[in-house]
């Protein structure tokens, strides 16, 4: 018997919230996760601080994101999403006015931990919490549409930063941004996101009692959690190592400053590309087969370096890979645990995650400068097959509907 939804609104209410939510992610990714590679230079000569200082602030928030990720989900489980994300709005928008007074190292953490606190209840995973929560087992394409939205945040707002800070200054820009995060972000949440209903209680399969049901599913619930979270986790921390360093790392295969500029320009449209082609082929091609594609397209992309070719052909396949597994952050979880918990449970996968993009930088500094940067491409490119290996071993939950996996497996 196939799981109730949550919500009956009608497909066009559906889209109608992830039109939004992805509207919110657009500015809310732009105003704090793309925030420090425009402000890090100028704050850091304002403030007298080393550029290490200033991005060691983005780091903490994502330290803080990541502890608050569990809480977060749980209470979008209770109460919804629309007063998180809501709530999401007015968090960044006090962080970043604090970030833009800031005097000193000690007010510039505090302003990045209440900006953190507002990325963990603002960005991606509690956007996806809250779209399952509101429409259960058909929450698929509502998380693929705010995806593809959210994907242009760079590609407008690094731009914009650029262009306005000259005009405005890092202080000027810090405040408009928080006016942004009122002015739209706040409206858009209150006006088109729903609040939540019940959610629905998990079917027990056929002749099982639900206590019999959840003994049975244990084992095997607890390895796919543990496959998903270890997955998840490499390729955050190779992405968020990999845009650190990514300039230098171009310069060591070849590729002289500007061209390593146009080459990492690739990565956000070819991310988007990788969304629109995931979505595309939804119907086609199993969920959990477009996933293992996902994971090898970034290997795939390292053996043309390690093959000494374009290093464009690298930036297309990581940027399509990066683009497919971020809408797997959202799906792959509730087509495999359904629809009950699934806000906790992201929380609990997003920790492990923010916590390795937070760590990234230290921890893939000494690599870098111990490794050739062709070695350093090649030991991704491992570590991500190996990840993607942890994708053989899962299966979607047969109990689900067959929209809700996004298309028949044809991996199964």
């Amino acid at each position: 018997m196939p799981l109730p939804r949550l919500s009956t609104s009608p497909p066009l209410h559906l889209r109608r919230v992830a039109l939004a939510v992805g509207t919110v992610q657009v500015v809310s990714w732009g105003v704090s996760f793309y925030l420090p590679a425009i402000i890090a230079t100028p704050a850091a000569a304002s403030l007298g601080i080393s550029r290490v200082g200033i991005v060691g602030g983005f780091s903490w928030a994502l330290l803080a994101a990541g502890l608050l990720a569990p809480r977060v989900g749980r209470r979008i489980d209770r109460m919804g999403g629309r007063v998180i994300l809501a709530a999401s709005t007015l968090i960044i928008a006090t962080g970043l006015a604090i970030l833009a007074s800031a005097p000193d190292l000690a007010l510039w953490y505090l302003g990045w931990t209440v900006v953190g606190a507002g990325m963990a209840a603002g960005l991606y995973d509690a956007a996806f919490a809250t779209v399952g929560r509101l429409f259960g087992t058909e929450a698929g394409p509502a998380i693929t549409g705010i995806t593809l939205i959210a994907g242009f945040a760079s590609t407008i707002f690094w731009p914009l930063g650029a262009t306005l800070l000259p005009a405005i200054g890092w202080r000027g820009l810090l405040d408009l941004y928080a006016g942004l995060e009122l002015a739209v972000n706040l409206p858009l949440v209150l006006l088109f996101v729903p609040a939540a209903t019940e959610p629905p209680a998990a079917p027990a399969p056929s002749g099982a009692t639900s206590t019999e049901a959840a003994g049975a599913a244990r084992p095997g619930r607890v390895k796919a959690l543990a496959c998903l979270s270890i997955f998840f986790t490499v390729r955050w921390l190779i992405t968020s190592a990999i845009a650190v360093f990514i300039l230098p790392l171009l310069s060591g295969v070849g590729l002289s400053r500007g061209q390593g500029v146009l080459v990492a320009a690739l990565f956000g449209p070819s991310q988007v590309t990788g969304r629109i082609l995931d979505w595309a082929l939804s119907e086609r091609i199993g969920l959990l087969t477009r996933a293992r594609i996902g994971a090898a397209l970034l290997p795939a992309g390292v053996l043309v370096l390690a093959l000494h070719g374009p290093a464009a052909a690298f930036a297309i396949c990581y940027g399509m890979s990066n683009g497919i597994l971020t809408i797997n952050r959202g799906t792959l979880p509730l087509a495999i645990f359904g629809p009950e918990g699934y806000a906790t449970l992201l929380g609990w996968l997003a920790m492990p995650v923010l916590l390795a993009q937070a760590a990234a930088p230290t921890l893939a500094a000494p690599v870098v400068t111990a490794l050739a940067p062709r070695s350093v491409f090649l030991l991704a490119g491992v570590l991500g097959g190996a990840a993607g290996l942890l994708l053989l071993v899962l299966r979607l939950n047969p109990d689900l509907p067959k929209r809700s996996r996004q298309g028949k497996d044809s991996s199964r």
